[in-house]
């Protein structure tokens, strides 16, 4: 293991259970999908896409050049990362487009690209690879075509109830709650159609009642996610990138869209992560009208430097990511005059670059319905709102040891 005085402890706390805790089992993962990629690989890339992002840093010096840095600064540091150079890890990127995550009870890896990236994306010379934005548009590509795979019918083999790898094993049912979604057990796996169709499951009726639902002080959670982080008196602009990471608007929202943040200046923000095994759909946490529905291209894998070498499966960056991420922001103008506008943004984190939204802009929404969902991967979302609004958040950190799983249609915050 490493030796130097940054390093992480072997056992590290990461939020949503999107990766495996302990390095040595991403190590053996990342090894031994490395050598199954090498065993299979041909005379050249077959994804276009990854043909592309090879071409990518092939035909550019200087993304070339810090990759390749990064690449060895990690292994120097020791990590085991299952490849030496760039032709190695699109090798491997190849081989993950046509993968299935399969269910593990000590060791779940939802996200096999970021476990790949985990340490280069970290590196002092890693960090302006994975801000690029043509990087990341190939990148975003690249996904795409693994979202495609998972979509499709191939993406069943873990659909099973074999153990210890089968989503649908007795460990794997009482990690999922499994009984409170809906499924049909009488049908081959379990009436799912793809991994994609599985991972976005829906709940059973009655399993997820609105909180208060004419009740329009009562703010309900847009998602089944963990708070990570509430702030008050948000600014316009702010120095995001920072230790603290506070919310910068401008840049949540992007620069296009400077008056939807503008409403917010001086209000709240409340953010919540979402785990691996929990519900991936959005419901709106108040009733209204949408105003806005909108994606925002962005980064994948880039961390805050002043996190530091660990990067903990991203968890440490989350409000930094607000500012950078591929995401998608869903705004509702509340039937209240009181509340005014509340803003919900769902951030895709690492491999996630599926953020469906299904409304449009002048669709009436009433508190807890659906309005999108995440595909695959990690992710994290906040609620905005106004100055003057928010009375009180009913889950704020620090919290003693894990924090609550706040059902999606639960009351999370009180407005004045």
């Amino acid at each position: 293991m490493p030796t130097n005085r940054n390093t992480p402890p072997a056992t590290r706390r990461r939020l949503g259970g999107w990766m495996a805790s302990e390095e040595a089992h991403m190590a053996a993962f990342r090894e031994k999908i490395a050598a199954e990629a090498r065993a299979h690989a041909g005379d050249r890339l077959r994804t276009p896409a990854v043909q592309e992002l090879a071409r990518l840093f092939d035909d550019n010096a200087v993304l070339r050049m810090c990759l390749t840095r990064a690449i060895d600064e990690a292994r120097e540091a020791g990590y085991r990362l299952g490849y030496a150079s760039i032709g190695e890890l699109m090798t491997v990127i190849d081989h993950l487009m046509t993968y299935t995550p399969p269910f593990s009870e000590e060791s779940l890896i939802v996200c096999p690209v970021n476990a790949f990236l985990d340490w280069p994306m970290c590196m002092p010379s890693g960090h302006a690879v994975f801000r690029d934005a043509s990087v990341n548009a190939q990148f975003k590509r690249v996904l795409n075509v693994w979202c495609d795979f998972l979509g499709g019918p191939h993406s069943r083999a873990h659909l099973d109830t074999s153990g210890p790898d089968g989503w649908f094993c007795d460990e794997a049912r009482k990690r999922l709650g499994l009984s409170q979604f809906q499924y049909r057990q009488d049908q081959p796996h379990w009436g799912f159609d793809s991994w994609n169709d599985f991972f976005t499951r829906r709940f059973r009726d009655g399993a997820r009642p609105v909180a208060a639902p004419d009740d329009p002080h009562v703010i309900v959670s847009a998602c089944e996610a963990s708070p990570y982080h509430t702030e008050t008196n948000v600014k316009l602009r702010d120095t995001f990138w920072i230790k603290s990471q506070p919310y910068s608007l401008r840049d949540l929202f992007t620069p296009a869209r400077l008056s939807l943040a503008e409403r917010f200046v001086g209000g709240d923000v409340y953010q919540a992560y979402l785990s691996a095994y929990n519900y991936h759909r959005w419901h709106a946490p108040v009733r209204g009208v949408v105003t806005h529905a909108y994606r925002v291209d962005g980064t994948y894998y880039s961390v805050a430097e002043a996190e530091g070498p660990d990067p903990a499966g991203l968890n440490d960056s989350q409000g930094y990511m607000t500012a950078v991420a591929a995401r998608a922001v869903v705004a509702i103008s509340s039937d209240d005059p009181g509340i005014g506008t509340v803003a919900a943004v769902f951030v895709g984190m690492g491999d996630v670059s599926s953020c469906v939204i299904e409304v449009v802009p002048g669709q009436r929404v009433d508190k807890g319905d659906e309005i999108g969902y995440f595909q695959f991967g990690g992710s994290t979302y906040c609620l905005l709102f106004e100055a003057g609004v928010i009375d009180r958040f009913l889950y704020a950190p620090p919290f003693e040891g894990e924090p609550p799983v706040v059902q999606v249609n639960a009351s999370v915050a009180i407005a004045r």
